[in-house]
């Protein structure tokens, strides 16, 4: 005869990646929604500079990806590649130094941050807005 399974005993749940990943918090998640929002702030920022010839873009790497795919399409792949490395080298840094991960993300947005503020003054001061 089998025994049945005793219901009091905890079942371990499914520690999966795919369960990991659809339904548990990952770690850093507000800071990595933060500085995903304060780069989309930049896009526009940038982007709205940039066609209406405010702004010159002075990172080479960044005009590298403008020059090859036009303002809109060359500064969206640029910030995607961007905000991806980052969120995913903090990711990885957490589970051996949470500290500094969670920095790097709160670094981050604050420079972008004075960077969308340093933006929206200039176009303001071109009375663009």
């Amino acid at each position: 005869m089998s025994e049945a399974r005793s219901d009091s005993s905890p079942r371990k749940k499914d520690q999966s990646f795919y369960y990991r990943l659809f339904h548990m918090q990952l770690p850093l998640e507000t800071e990595s929604t933060v500085f995903i929002l304060v780069n989309l702030l930049d896009f526009f920022a940038t982007y709205f500079g940039l066609a209406n010839g405010v702004f010159r873009e002075s990172n080479p790497i960044a005009n590298w990806f403008l020059e090859g795919w036009g303002v809109k399409k060359g500064l969206l792949i640029y910030k995607l590649v961007m905000v991806t490395l980052v969120c995913v080298i903090a990711q990885i840094v957490y589970p051996h130094r949470p500290r500094t991960a969670r920095m790097i993300l709160i670094g981050g947005s604050l420079v972008v941050g004075y960077v969308v503020i340093y933006s929206v003054r200039l176009l303001l001061a071109q009375e663009l807005f």
